[in-house]
């Protein structure tokens, strides 16, 4: 049974799965959910694998894939089917969401282990996966609406997962309503689009904008519009306060959904969408800014964080500012395969962080650590390769998915120098602030009472899936290796029919300009030949370098000098470690504010005062109309027969002076 011509099994794998284990789920052993949870998403992953082998088998003209299964919504004009599509991009993504989800469910069955709700909480995950799973399959935007909505969904039953703790059900409750407020934009973008094109099915809304010019300022808004939401899901500026906060979640949850697959989904979005944003200049400025400026704000503020999963959540928020920032100066393949490779590294180093919070009983201040590489060698090993990857040190993951960024953000069609200079400097930072974390956690003396805190190695549930996505950590970005020598560069050649179907052609300055390639410092472009050397010793392997060195001399060779250096430059460090004060800036000008108005005029003027008053006001009436009404019934016959004789004489006299009046009618 070809999975091409049944897509939605994909889906049905994992939403089986979260019914199943959350019906009957409480009153089963944990290997039987176990059974079910990760049986499902294996599943789901072998069907991947089966649709890409299928899906090499298809001639050009077949792809996109599509699968029509009912119509969804009839109503006028507007008509919406329930359609799954495939091409590249969509592969990429399923392999990614699906391994790494794979990886993450099997690692959790250990992490979870000692938990309550531990069948709510996979659950809960299989939901995800198959939200995330419906976001990347849809071949329109309102299936991939729902998936949308349905990963916000269940990163507040995840994030909040821990109910009782007061701080994670606060940070599940801001994350659903930060990005509320991003998806509010997206909304109106989609019912734009619709407006604008009469349809919401992709393969129509490009076509039509390719060969139907729509005006640049109309195009510019809806790609705003869109962008908004992908901001509030990808935790960007102003948007991004909800990711830190959403580390009170599990660790596997921090991993799955802030790293590896729901705060990319915006960067899917725009990517998908990138026939509009090419046809939008200001829109796609306006992306390629916020993510720079939001990778190098995000580092300045893990410079200073002691709290190890607070380090990775910034470092989170920075990473994915370089994907919106590839996107932004047209480098969609870059951003997306530095989003495959973060997914490998950024899950690895969550997962790692996981590991040593396991080990350290709960413990997650970087203070209180130290001295850990001998006693958890297999997370050392594969914290310090993940950092390796992140850092872009030559040879891992990341080196060539970040160097594709800052290269096409100096040296692209769409390049800027001030943008390319603050990736730059972010990627210093990240390789300051993550070997930073290496060393306070892994080396010195420990910091933490040995006779109280019984540190060991995680069991092998959690180490397998570490020491697989160390693997990928170090060898998924070799899909770029010979682009270093001069050859064809296979990930951006497998995307190319995607970028290029609905591609602008370039502009005459723009072909001018890439004849001659000026990168940031001017000159030619390199030949072949120094091709490789050039993106060993090129400024981005500098930064990364210098980070590392400046991380070494300053926690393990002179261990005293980040004290003293924090007590020279006070205010510096404490606006840094608290975060900008964003948190209290929103606090004081928007969460204040609209308390006291929903307090003082929404409740106790508007509800209170005008609802309840009509409502009460008319109940007073009645009942005190009805206390007068009553007396009436004294249960006395002779006061009844004086009302009916009053009654009487009554009708009676209106009868006559009705008869007189019809007389003198007459």
């Amino acid at each position: 049974m070809p999975i091409l011509d049944h897509l939605w099994i994909i889906l049905a794998l994992p939403l089986a799965g979260s019914a199943i284990n959350g019906l009957l789920g409480k009153h089963w052993p944990q290997k039987a959910v176990n059974s079910v949870a990760i049986g499902s998403v294996a599943l789901t992953f072998l069907c991947v694998l089966e649709l890409v082998r299928e899906f090499a088998q298809l001639s050009a003209s077949q792809i996109p894939y599509f699968g029509r299964y009912f119509n969804w919504m009839v109503a006028g004009d507007f008509k919406v089917d329930f359609a799954l599509q495939v091409d590249q991009l969509t592969v990429v993504m399923l392999l990614v969401v699906s391994f790494v989800g794979l990886l993450i469910h099997i690692y959790s069955t250990g992490y979870m282990a000692h938990e309550g709700g531990y069948y709510r909480f996979f659950s809960y995950l299989n939901l995800f996966m198959f939200f995330m799973l419906t976001l990347v399959l849809g071949a329109n935007l309102l299936v991939m609406f729902v998936g949308w909505e349905g990963v916000g969904l269940c990163s507040y039953l995840l994030i909040g997962f821990w109910f009782l703790k007061k701080s994670a059900a606060d940070a599940g409750k801001k994350a659903f309503i930060t990005t509320r407020v991003g998806d509010f934009g997206f909304t109106v973008g989609v019912l734009m689009v619709f407006a604008t094109f009469g349809s919401i099915d992709f393969g129509t809304i490009f076509q039509s904008v390719a060969t139907h010019p729509v005006s640049e300022a109309l195009l510019t808004t809806i790609c705003i519009l869109l962008f908004t939401g992908a901001v509030g899901k990808s935790a960007q500026l102003p948007l991004y306060v909800w990711l830190p906060d959403a580390m009170e979640g599990p660790t596997p949850v921090s991993a799955l959904i802030h790293a590896a697959t729901m705060v990319t989904a915006g960067v899917y979005m725009v990517a998908r969408m990138h026939p509009l944003f090419s046809r939008a200049p200001i829109a796609m400025l306006i992306v390629a800014i916020v993510g720079a400026v939001t990778a190098f704000y995000s580092a300045t503020i893990g410079l200073v964080q002691t709290d190890i999963k607070k380090v990775l959540a910034y470092s989170t928020v920075s990473q994915l500012g370089y994907m919106f920032l590839a996107c932004g100066v047209g480098a969609y393949a870059a951003g997306i395969f530095h989003l495959m490779t973060h997914a490998f590294f950024k899950g690895l180093l969550f997962l790692a962080a996981g590991s040593v919070i396991h080990a350290m009983g709960g413990e997650q201040d970087m203070m209180k650590m130290g001295g850990l590489r001998k006693k958890i060698p297999v997370t050392y090993w594969t914290m310090l390769i993940a950092t390796l990857a992140i850092a872009g040190i030559p040879g891992f993951a990341g080196f060539f998915s970040k160097d594709e960024i800052l290269d096409a953000a100096g040296a692209g069609p769409h390049r800027n120098f001030i943008l390319w200079l603050l990736g730059l400097l972010g990627a210093g930072l990240t390789s300051f602030y993550m070997f930073r974390l290496v060393f306070l956690t892994f080396f010195g003396k420990p910091r933490y009472d040995e006779h109280h805190v019984h540190v060991h190695e995680s069991p092998k549930n959690m180490t397998i899936p570490l020491i697989i996505l160390a693997f990928c950590s170090i060898f998924g970005g070799w899909f770029a290796a010979p682009h270093l020598v001069g050859h064809t560069e296979y990930f951006e050649h497998f995307l190319h029919p995607v970028f290029a179907s609905y591609a602008v052609p370039a502009s005459p300055e723009q072909a001018a300009s890439l004849a001659g390639n000026p990168g940031p410092e001017g000159g030619i472009a390199p030949s072949p030949a120094m091709e490789f050397l050039h993106a060993i010793t090129g400024w981005p392997v500098i930064v990364a370098l210098l980070g590392l060195l400046l991380a070494w001399w300053m926690y393990i060779k002179k261990p005293e000098a980040p004290k003293r250096l924090a007590e020279s430059l006070r205010v510096p460090y404490l606006v840094l470690f608290n975060k900008y004060y964003v948190d209290e800036i929103y606090g004081a000008l928007i969460v204040t504010p609209l308390l006291w108005i929903s307090r003082n005029i929404l409740w106790h003027g508007i509800d209170e005062g005008i609802i309840d008053g009509v409502v009460n006001g008319t109940a007073k009436v009645a009942r005190g109309s009805g206390g007068e009404l009553r007396k009436i019934q004294s249960g006395n016959t002779r006061t009844y027969a004086a009302w009916m004789i009053l009654g009487a004489t009554v009708i009676g006299f209106a009868i006559l002076i009705v008869g007189i009046a019809g007389r003198m009618g007459h």
